[in-house]
């Protein structure tokens, strides 16, 4: 006898989501590609990449091994550094753990990020790096 068992419509999507490693132009729920993962075994998000994508929360990104940002708009706040969390122990839990990721032109909103130490400094400096940029950008045009 073979089993008959179907797959539900939202069984279907979760395993093609899991199964992409390729996200180009469209909005990706980032607590929803999380939970994908999780139903599938997978304690995170491992070797996809992002291009001109919104990335929406709200969520807790754990920058882990391999994972890069290229050109993003990582979120709106007076401080960018608002957006960073430090660990306070030697493991992160309840946040979505990415690994060997790349973002490229993306745009984040209502994800903060956390991370190893080294990984949350390079991230802040690049946040303070582009927002005097801009700032110096907004003067020349003002």
């Amino acid at each position: 006898m073979t089993d008959q068992t179907t797959m539900s419509p939202e069984e279907k999507l979760g395993r093609e989501i899991v199964a992409r490693t390729e996200f180009e132009k469209e909005a990706v729920w980032l607590p929803s590609l999380a939970v994908h993962h999780m139903n599938a075994g997978q304690v995170f998000i491992d070797g996809k990449t992002f291009t001109e994508c919104l990335i929406e929360g709200p969520a807790v990104m754990a920058i882990m091994n391999g994972t890069s940002f290229d050109g993003c708009n990582m979120g709106v706040a007076e401080d960018p550094r608002t957006l960073l969390l430090d660990p306070r122990g030697e493991m992160i839990a309840g946040a979505i753990g990415m690994s060997n990721c790349r973002f490229v032109r993306c745009r984040f909103v209502q994800v903060a990020f956390t991370g190893a130490k080294e990984a949350l400094d390079d991230m802040e400096q690049g946040l303070l790096s582009a927002r005097a940029e801009a700032r110096t950008q907004a003067q020349t045009k003002g």
